[in-house]
């Protein structure tokens, strides 16, 4: 294998491409407006669900959801017969059982839920004999089992080599501040940009995977495009690791560089339940939080799923209605009816295309539906619109994400020292990690690998 550039993938949750955009061309964020100068950019697009667990499942894999199987933030476990929360907010963290959903999250996501068919960048690479390092990022499945620094709490998290995770894993002492306290001032990020400075300045790693979630925090509270001093902190992280290579200069010498986001994000104007939308109908669960939301119809449910959508037609609650029949997936919109199923590597449609045109919406959708863990019909809901959670909690004013919608799905996509390739979804960040490392993606990957 030649020698090649280490490679840094940072992500910052919830950054819209408008707010990214903006803060290079206004100087306003100089670590990225420096990378942006030496770099290729385009707008790329998220999965759907657009949501956090699930796109982030995505970046580190390559895989879309009916191959990873993370399908939401909270779903129902069909096996388990119970409800699966990763943290819509604490509030439904609660609801669902605070000890059940932390395990869920820490632990059950990787271990469990998340499909052995999909691999993640840090196995595939280690056993390549590379060496790879995460930073909070919640998918992390890795080789090396790691013990959690708090104490009584004796089940391993098997992660990548060296792997930082919210003060509770840590593979190696770096003497980073405690992550969560100051949450709303941006203590993870700044915990992040310790741990990436202490990495950096050792050169510890093959691949960083480094992520920055406090932006998504403050946007979700403040909205999209208000969240100005959450971003600087998100760039000051970014620019540690510039410092800690000894400079600009010498920062781009050692290192290739990936700057995207998860999902994008929209104002939340208005909240609805998507519960109440099926009161009376025995033997369905509905899971919904932020943008997405999905009914699972259990054995002894009287409708079948044609009727069981045709419930939303017409409802504040609904944008797009997705189910499956027979080899085809169906979407629903204003009460018209768009069938599709792939055929040659291309798709097969009868009726209106319009139902479906937010980005790349036939492949998300399908994709999607295709997951067994998802629900039997996703709903994906207008603009402005957000889902109430288990407990009835929501970002009213603030922002919010999970849809099929464009605002919600495209995401900025900056690439610098990998030949100007650029990945145009996040499912193809994995493979051009891999293919920059010599190694083989796996076969449900190879999208990019083929075209570059």
């Amino acid at each position: 294998m030649s020698e090649r550039k280490k490679l840094i993938l940072v992500v910052i949750d919830g950054l819209t491409p408008d707010v990214f955009e903006d803060a290079v061309s206004s100087g306003s964020a100089p670590a990225l407006a420096f990378l942006a100068e030496h770099g290729a950019y385009g707008r790329a697009v998220s999965a759907f669900p657009s949501l956090t667990p699930v796109c982030l499942t995505t970046i580190a894999t390559g895989a879309q959801p009916d191959v990873h199987r993370i399908p939401h933030l909270v779903w129902y476990h069909r096996g388990e017969r119970r409800l699966v929360e990763y943290g819509s907010s604490f509030a439904a963290v609660r609801a669902a059982g605070a000890r059940r959903s932390l395990v869920d999250a820490i632990f059950n996501m990787n271990e469990q839920h998340l499909s052995r068919e999909a691999v993640t960048v840090y196995e595939s690479l280690e056993d390549a004999r590379l060496t790879t390092a995460a930073v909070n990022i919640t998918c992390y499945r890795g080789r090396t089992p790691h013990l959690a620094l708090l104490p009584g709490l004796t089940r391993p998290a098997y992660g990548p080599k060296e792997f930082f995770f919210y003060s509770l894993f840590e593979s190696q002492p770096t003497g980073a501040p405690v992550a969560v306290f100051g949450r709303s001032t941006g203590s993870i990020d700044a915990y992040a940009g310790f741990v990436g400075r202490w990495l950096v300045t050792r050169d510890g790693f093959d691949l960083l995977v480094y992520y920055l979630p406090d932006y998504d925090f403050a946007s979700h509270a403040l909205g999209p495009g208000a969240s100005h001093e959450a971003l600087a902190r998100s760039d000051a992280a970014v620019a540690a690791l510039i410092e800690a290579a000894g400079g600009p200069d010498e920062f781009l010498e050692r290192y290739a560089v990936i700057v995207c986001s998860d999902h994008g994000q929209t104002r939340v104007e208005r909240q609805v339940s998507l519960e109440a939308s099926f009161g009376g109908v025995d033997d369905v669960v509905v899971t919904a939080s932020n943008r997405a939301g999905q009914v699972y119809r259990l054995p002894g449910c009287a409708e079948d799923l044609s009727a069981l959508a045709r419930r939303l037609d017409g409802a504040d609650a609904a944008e797009v209605v997705l189910y499956r029949e027979g080899g085809e997936a169906v979407a629903r919109r204003a009460g018209e009816e768009l069938r599709f199923a792939p055929a040659d590597g291309a798709w097969r449609t009868s009726g209106d295309l319009a139902i479906l045109d937010q980005p790349d919406a036939l492949e998300r959708a399908w994709c999607a539906l295709a997951n067994p863990n998802a629900g039997d019909v996703i709903v994906s809901p207008p603009v402005g619109v957000e889902f109430l959670d288990l407990a009835g909690r929501g970002h009213l004013g603030g922002g919010s994400h999970g849809s099929l919608e464009a605002p919600d799905s495209e995401v900025p996509m900056l690439t610098i020292g990998l030949d100007g390739r650029l990945p145009a979804r996040i499912a193809d960040i994995a493979p051009l990690a891999l293919t920059h490392f010599g190694v083989e993606p796996p076969a449900y990957a190879r999208r990019l690998a083929d075209a570059a």
